[in-house]
């Protein structure tokens, strides 16, 4: 199973990720609340896949999981990122796909919906 980087501001979302891949066999190796701190995760920790919410406060420039996402896949084009964001942010989907995400999920996160997005992202 995969070892995973989960990134969300809201500490709830955090700890509900956290359950939903435990459940599912996965190791949460990391966590971060800001893209600033993502991407210094990412970099040490490498994992296999990464969480990562679109909408999250500005730390040292980085603005948001948009931004994150740059930066880890600048550092890594073969990484493993899944947006996860609320509904009505079609725009920025579509932004991140282009980016380089490899996948992405719609709030509210269901367990099915989170399984299906890592399968897919792991089996590319």
């Amino acid at each position: 199973m995969a070892k995973v980087l989960v990134v969300d501001d809201a500490k709830i979302m955090r700890m509900t990720i956290k359950n939903m891949l435990s459940t599912l066999g996965h190791t949460v190796i990391g966590e971060a609340d800001n893209g600033y701190d993502a991407t210094k995760e990412f970099k040490r920790l490498k994992p296999d896949l990464i969480t990562l919410d679109i909408t999250m406060p500005n730390v040292n420039n980085l603005a948001d999981g948009l931004e994150a996402l740059k930066e880890i896949i600048a550092f890594d084009s073969d990484a493993k990122v899944i947006m996860i964001t609320s509904i009505g942010e079609e725009k920025k989907v579509i932004e991140a796909i282009s980016l380089g995400a490899s996948n992405y999920i719609l709030k509210p996160l269901l367990l099915d919906k989170l399984e299906q997005a890592i399968n897919k992202t792991l089996n590319k």
